[in-house]
């Protein structure tokens, strides 16, 4: 994947597999080697210790809502409601 400087991201760029606070740059550098194939999903649960659902929740703001979604504190204003049946 490009980068905005122009430069291929790397795995230089991904977070370290010790992370544990993750802010939204973090999270976006993560989403964006998933999607460009940088780093598989699988590969990012195992390293990171991140659930299936964690991971696709991230994906699906960063696509849907912009990077800005993927702060913690904003993470409410993106959320579907949740409908029962």
């Amino acid at each position: 994947m490009t980068l905005p400087s122009g430069r291929v991201m790397t795995r230089a760029e991904l977070p370290p597999v010790d992370t544990r606070r993750w802010v939204a740059s973090r999270k976006v550098a993560l989403v964006k080697g998933v999607l460009s194939g940088l780093i598989s999903p699988e590969e990012v649960m195992k390293l990171y210790d991140i659930s299936h659902e964690e991971l696709s929740a991230w994906q699906a703001a960063h696509l849907c809502h912009v990077p800005k979604a993927l702060r913690t504190t904003r993470l409410q204003s993106y959320r579907q409601p949740k409908v029962d049946f």
